[in-house]
């Protein structure tokens, strides 16, 4: 349903810790956006938080209730439903991290909660508004083989859920997102390193379009890398998700030679993608219209996530 924005779409953020805090910093700077309030359980973060933000500090979700249109939700995966209830119940906008909800059944009770209010539910899924990803999307027809490296340090965060959750869903909502065929196999393995969860992964996917997608992810890796490639009829287009550049090779007929190759990078503007994302929210519940990454989209990468830490064992 689309919200009274007269006087600004109110929007509070519940959790400011690693992610939490940069939706803070991003909701204060949007037009026609009110930032109520931020909340954690740490009084002394969200107290520096607000303080940054200009805005009020809570320790209590409930305080916000009755003094937003929306809220963002950035506090571990296992509370998601739990504080996202409290609010789709009342009608309230939802932005929920990734992964949206601990089981499937979560992801469900969530998506019906919505359905019943009427409010907006979106997930967040920041790499679907990497410009790079945005520019390479309509490019992309029939790709036939999708390779994706995501490889990062060791954090000291998300340690709640293993790297398939925490990282590579990210990929597995991309790929989805450019093939929207069935995932008929999935081949996958995992390794815990450092922690008694999957630190490193890698999965083999075969789509009912033909199309393999090879991706590895890491969160035990000296050098941090964000690619992905993908390859269909006479055409290869690379795009790096940190750097925010995208490439794109063809071939072009010459007539009675050799084919030739042709291509180079191409303009993208770079962009913070969770500051799109949150514009993208907040127009989505002015507008009245489904947000860029719905409650099904989160849905489907938790499904697909779910089978891979399945094959793996998990």
């Amino acid at each position: 349903m689309a919200a009274d924005t007269t006087s600004g779409v109110r929007v509070g953020v519940i959790g400011v810790g690693h992610l939490g805090r940069h939706h803070a910093r991003l909701l204060a700077t949007l037009p026609g956006v009110r930032l109520t309030g931020v909340v954690d359980i740490l009084p002394d973060r969200a107290g520096a938080v607000a303080q940054a933000s200009g805005t009020e500090p809570f320790t209590d979700y409930h305080a916000l209730f009755g003094r937003v249109d929306a809220v963002t939700i950035a506090v571990p995966t296992a509370a998601h439903l739990e504080v996202a209830r409290a609010f789709l119940q009342q009608g309230v906008h939802v932005l929920v991290e990734k992964p949206m909800t601990a089981t499937l059944a979560e992801a469900d009770e969530m998506i019906a909660l919505a359905a019943e209010s009427g409010a907006t539910l979106a997930v967040g899924h920041t790499e679907r508004f990497n410009p790079a990803i945005a520019a390479a999307l309509p490019i992309l027809a029939t790709p036939r083989f999708i390779e994706v490296h995501r490889l990062s340090g060791f954090p000291e965060r998300s340690l709640d859920i293993d790297v398939i959750f925490d990282v590579m869903i990210h990929d597995l909502d991309i790929v989805q997102a450019v093939d929207r065929s069935e995932v008929m196999s999935v081949d996958a393995i995992g390794v815990p390193v450092l922690t008694p969860r999957v630190d490193i992964a890698n999965v083999r996917l075969k789509f009912a379009s033909g199309c393999i997608a090879n991706i590895t992810a890491s969160r035990i890796s000296r050098d941090k890398i964000r690619k992905v490639r993908f390859f269909q009829p006479d055409m290869y287009v690379s795009v790096d998700y940190q750097a925010q550049e995208l490439e794109l090779w063809r071939l072009r007929p010459v007539e009675g030679s050799r084919p030739a190759i042709e291509g180079g990078k191409l303009p993208v503007a770079a962009d913070e993608p969770l500051g799109r994302e949150l514009v993208d929210f907040v127009s989505s519940i002015r507008d009245g219209r489904p947000p860029g990454v719905t409650g099904e989209d989160g849905r489907k990468a938790l499904a697909l996530a779910t089978r891979v830490a399945q094959a793996i064992g998990q």
